[in-house]
């Protein structure tokens, strides 16, 4: 089975990361996160995004965002997220678990951006002690469907959120996907988000991701939650390093633009050689076509590793290792297909 497009987390680490890792195992290093390596990752950080946070590193994405949502909300309310958000399809309730009940709120929109006027309409609606009340907004960008929000979208989105005084969450598991086509990062702090995820796994590191606490209130008391929730690496370099490594050396931007410009092939491709069609705008590293359900089966029977997403459409993802000849090899594929 070939699994060159079955997601971004298929593929390696990139060399940057590991060649960082391996550096970063060299000698004796201060434990639990005061050591230099991540110190100089949490700066690299901060210094993409042109603002002073409190970051930390954590295992996984879902940890990251549904810590950060039950900074948000407490027990009683609700998180507002589209529908086909990874924190309402695919956390297995862990927003709710971290927040000890808070719930999440769906709401419907193209291609994985929230619909302003369904947000202004759920804001809208009277509240009622039966009912979890919003208290915070959640963003993905890249969306769930590859498309990537523009400044003044998010600025729509997040500001009739921010004047009711709730908080906005970022999950930026392919942020590098987004700044790679041209999102300017350090609009996020300025936009009024409250914490955001920084991706790292997506982006060709370790299994990690960073929590950027814009609202450093938020960070009260945080390395206490973070030990409780099992988030505490006691050997927190080798969480940093890696991501320390793609950024130090420009590979976080530098991956992500290859995995864009091989969508991009892979999008003209399916359009000009294949009898598919594509579900949805093509901006960052996933394709997702129209494929009838046969067609998909034989495109798996013959090897490839596809996902058939919410929507119905099959999901392609590209990573910093997809190669031209990988794209080629199934456009070829495909074109056989009916």
């Amino acid at each position: 089975m070939r699994y060159d497009f079955g997601s971004d987390n298929t593929a390696g680490m990139a060399p940057a990361a590991l060649d960082a890792l391996v550096s970063a195992n060299s000698g004796f290093a201060r434990a639990y996160g005061s050591d230099d390596v991540t110190a100089r990752a949490a700066d690299e950080i901060r210094r993409r995004l042109d603002a002073d946070a409190e970051v930390r590193f954590v295992f996984s994405g879902t940890a990251a965002n549904a810590i950060a949502l039950s900074m948000l909300a407490f027990p009683h309310e609700s998180v507002l997220a589209h529908h086909a958000a990874h924190v309402c399809t695919d956390e297995t309730g862990a927003p709710g678990f971290f927040g000890q009940g808070l719930g999440l709120t769906g709401l419907p929109g193209f291609s994985g951006k929230i619909d302003a006027r369904a947000l202004a309409a759920v804001l809208d609606e009277p509240e009622v002690g039966h009912r979890q009340p919003p208290a915070a907004l959640s963003l993905t960008q890249s969306t769930e469907y590859g498309t990537v929000y523009t400044v003044d979208e998010l600025r729509h989105l997040i500001e009739p959120v921010k004047a009711r005084g709730f908080g906005v969450h970022l999950d930026g598991a392919r942020l590098a996907n987004a700044a790679a086509a041209g999102f300017d990062l350090t609009q996020i702090a300025r936009l009024g988000v409250d914490v955001l995820v920084f991706g790292g796994a997506k982006a060709g590191g370790l299994c990690t991701e960073a929590l950027v606490m814009f609202d450093k209130s938020l960070a009260r008391r945080v390395d206490n939650r973070l030990k409780q929730a099992g988030q505490t690496a006691s050997k927190t370099r080798f969480l940093a390093a890696p991501l320390l490594g793609l950024l130090e050396s420009g590979a976080w931007e530098g991956g992500a633009a290859h995995a864009n410009q091989m969508a991009q092939a892979l999008a003209t491709g399916i359009a000009t050689q294949t009898p598919f069609v594509l579900a949805h705008p093509v901006e960052a590293n996933a394709v997702f076509v129209r494929m009838p359900i046969k067609a998909h089966e034989a495109l798996t029977a013959a090897g490839w590793a596809c996902y058939r997403f919410d929507d119905g459409s099959v999901r392609f993802v590209c990573s910093w290792a997809t190669t031209q000849d990988a794209v080629d090899e199934l456009l070829e594929a495909m074109s056989k297909l009916r």
